[in-house]
């Protein structure tokens, strides 16, 4: 049975840089034999967390939906945008309802034990670096494997081509190794 790989980028833009790539990334994925579901967060609108929503009414149906999508794959490929220096907030509050158990879970079922890979890409010149530190470290915070290797794709606006390919033939290999390498670490730890 193939490994199963979510992927999704946490931009709502339609012509999002950061989706681009997850896409890149996913070639990888299936090229070492997964399964690969890609997701749009956008088709997926979630409430700002409020404990108050979650303590009257429970987990929206979106969250509850992306959190059931988590929990059946084991792996997963991020595209983490940078806005103003930090993670988007439309991926941090997707996590935070993820992250959130529902009676009979365990904390954090969701992430503990899955295999993440990151990227990101931005127009400026940091590639979204910072996006990267603050999400490999709040996914490692809530169980989840985050491989190595990851690349800031800078200057996003000129980094693709019209069929979205990263023009640059050794960023592309190291986004589809991204891919591969967290299909690798799933079968290891399987």
């Amino acid at each position: 049975m193939a490994e199963k790989i979510l992927v999704f980028a946490g931009s709502l833009r339609a012509g999002s840089f950061n989706r681009k790539l997850v896409r890149i990334a996913a070639e990888g994925a299936r090229a070492a034999g997964a399964e690969v579901s890609e997701i749009d967060l956008r088709e997926m609108p979630m409430p700002l967390y409020d404990g108050d929503i979650e303590r009257s009414h429970g987990l929206p149906p979106n969250a509850k939906l992306f959190k059931r999508l988590l929990i059946e794959h084991a792996g997963v490929l991020i595209g983490s945008p940078e806005y103003n220096t930090m993670m988007t907030g439309v991926l941090k509050n997707a996590i935070d309802w993820a992250s959130r158990p529902e009676p009979g879970e365990l904390q954090y079922v969701a992430f503990k034990g899955k295999v993440a890979g990151l990227m990101s890409a931005s127009p400026g010149q940091f590639g979204g670096v910072r996006s990267l530190s603050m999400t490999r470290a709040l996914l490692s915070h809530l169980g989840a494997i985050v491989v190595p290797t990851q690349l800031p794709i800078a200057r996003a606006a000129d980094a693709f081509d019209a069929e979205g390919n990263l023009r640059d033939e050794r960023q592309r290999e190291i986004i589809r190794s991204i891919g591969s390498e967290v299909v690798s670490f799933v079968r290891k730890l399987g």
